[in-house]
């Protein structure tokens, strides 16, 4: 289709009186809303979220969440359903809609209220709150009560999370030190327990066990010393009768019997074993050695021990003791034997026992530390001198409203007037089929015309034309000032009931002038 700019110029000027109707409806539709919609009052507090006034570097708090955590934390307590409830009951704001539901009253209560949480950088930033309200002054009271309870779930927040790491940290302590205790318990049981097999005696042990060992030998040396003594003179005594090389106290039986050894001593020399003299000699010899022993076996006769026996007796005695010692110290050696070898395994339990004392007393150090800062931490949120939110601008009843933006919707009225205008001459033009240009004729036909004829209207339909376009502009001239009148007396009785709500002394609502 071919724009001709004169044609729809035609087009506008024909349907100019339907033009200016749309306009004017739209425009009056407009003006009609933005004046008749209720004005919503937003008194606006500003808070400033405070870094901590004492460096982390000489005390920090524990409370290691971010402003805008804590922020959102503290928005969705304010937001709760048991919190809107008793905020719209205090303040009393559906006293004109007692029969509002409970769910409808919490979502428009939400829908009133504005947190502006900014991205916080540098543990720093500004909170903007708000409360929409037909009322200045009941906007500016539901605001600083938000503003309250804000500062106040910060505190409770920031006590409580500090509160409670100190408590964790005390139970913690209390709990690490009577494990240690236990554990103490458990170490001192098993050392006594095993007292004689602890690693750090085993030295000691080892270096007993040698000297015992060597103890032991010199008694084994002695004890076959003293058994060797004795079965020599067992056999001096059985082959001389006496248990010495001395003479003088010989009976003359030993006298000639020592006599007889000599010589068969002598004979044995010169002779041979089997010569009749030596075989004389020998059986001289082995009579009175008879003879002897049967002196000797009567003893004294006055009940009195011999020589031989008083010698024997002692070297037993000496015997049995030395047995003795040898037994104790074979008990003693195989005590010592014992406990070595049980040394290894009672060193890696004892060793265990001690690892795990050293890692709580590891934990009971850390905890310990851990409790003092807590305790520091507590100390810093309790006395508000860490991270913290103050009052920087309270809410003020505002002198005018922030909503309806009456211009914006006049605006939107006459926008809404040119946008219809618009699209009802583009219908037109698409819908009606009608030959109207030679442009149109030869694309419909397919032929040229040699010449074009235009419409010429009778006067009877110039007359109806005209007569239609005074009516509607006489229409449109008496209708306007009836609308403008019906709305000043409309706008009048709705800023009767405002002016009558200000308090005596305080400012009045100005409405703006559009």
């Amino acid at each position: 289709m071919n724009f001709d700019p004169r044609f729809y110029l035609t087009l506008l000027v024909r349907r100019l009186p339907l033009v200016v109707l749309i306009f004017l409806v739209t425009t009056m539709a407009g003006v009609f809303m933005a004046y008749t919609l209720p004005p919503v009052y937003r008194a606006e507090a500003r808070l400033l979220v405070e870094s901590p006034q004492i460096p982390d570097e000489l005390a920090a708090s524990t409370v290691r969440t971010t402003p805008t955590e804590v922020l959102l934390g503290i928005q969705q307590r304010i937001l709760s359903t048991t919190n809107m409830l008793d905020l719209a009951a205090q303040f009393d704001i559906y006293a004109d809609a007692p029969e509002l539901p409970e769910g409808a009253r919490v979502a428009d209560m939400r829908s009133r209220i504005t947190m502006a949480t900014p991205s916080i950088d540098q543990r720093t930033g500004v909170l903007t709150v708000s409360f929409s309200a037909p009322d200045p002054g009941l906007s500016s009271s539901v605001t600083n009560a938000l503003v309250d309870q804000i500062l106040r779930q910060n505190v409770e927040l920031r006590t409580d999370a500090s509160g409670g790491t100190l408590e964790f940290f005390e139970q913690e302590v209390k709990r690490l030190s009577s494990e240690i205790a236990a554990q103490n318990a458990r170490i001192l049981e098993f050392e006594q327990a095993n007292r004689n097999a602890l690693p750090e005696s085993l030295e000691f042990r080892r270096s007993r066990q040698a000297a015992q060992q060597e103890q032991l030998l010199q008694v084994n040396r002695e004890l076959a010393g003293l058994r060797d003594r004795r079965q020599r003179l067992q056999d001096l005594y059985e082959r001389t009768g006496r248990i010495g090389p001395s003479g003088t106290d010989l009976t003359p039986e030993q006298q000639r019997l020592e006599a007889l050894r000599q010589e068969l001593a002598s004979a044995l020399v010169i002779y041979a074993p089997e010569n009749p003299r030596v075989r004389a000699l020998q059986t001289q010899v082995e009579a009175l050695e008879q003879s002897v022993r049967e002196q000797l076996g009567t003893g004294t006769g006055d009940g009195a021990l011999s020589t031989f026996e008083l010698q024997v007796a002692d070297i037993d005695g000496q015997i049995a003791f030395m047995a003795d010692q040898k037994r104790m110290l074979e008990e003693e050696l195989a005590r010592i034997a014992e406990s070595i070898e049980q040394t290894p395994e009672n060193a890696i339990v004892l060793g265990e026992l001690e690892s795990d004392f050293v890692n709580l007393r590891v934990q009971y150090d850390q905890a310990v530390q851990s409790l003092a800062d807590a305790r520091m931490g507590d100390r810093i949120e309790v006395t508000a001198r860490g991270q913290r939110i103050v009052v920087v601008d309270p809410a003020i009843p505002p002198v005018e409203p922030s909503e309806p933006n009456r211009k914006l919707i006049v605006a939107a009225g006459f926008g809404a007037g040119l946008l219809l205008t618009m699209l009802m001459l583009f219908l037109t033009d698409v819908l009606n089929r009608t030959v109207r240009r030679p442009v149109e004729l030869v694309s419909s036909l397919g032929i040229t015309p040699f010449g074009t004829i235009p419409y010429i209207a009778t006067e009877e339909e110039v007359r109806r034309q005209r007569f239609r376009s005074i009516g509607m502009g006489v229409a449109g001239l008496i209708c306007l000032p009836l609308l403008l009148y019906a709305f000043t007396v409309y706008l009048s009785s709705r800023e009767e009931p405002v002016a009558s709500a200000a308090a005596p002394g305080e400012a009045q609502p100005v409405q703006p002038e559009n």
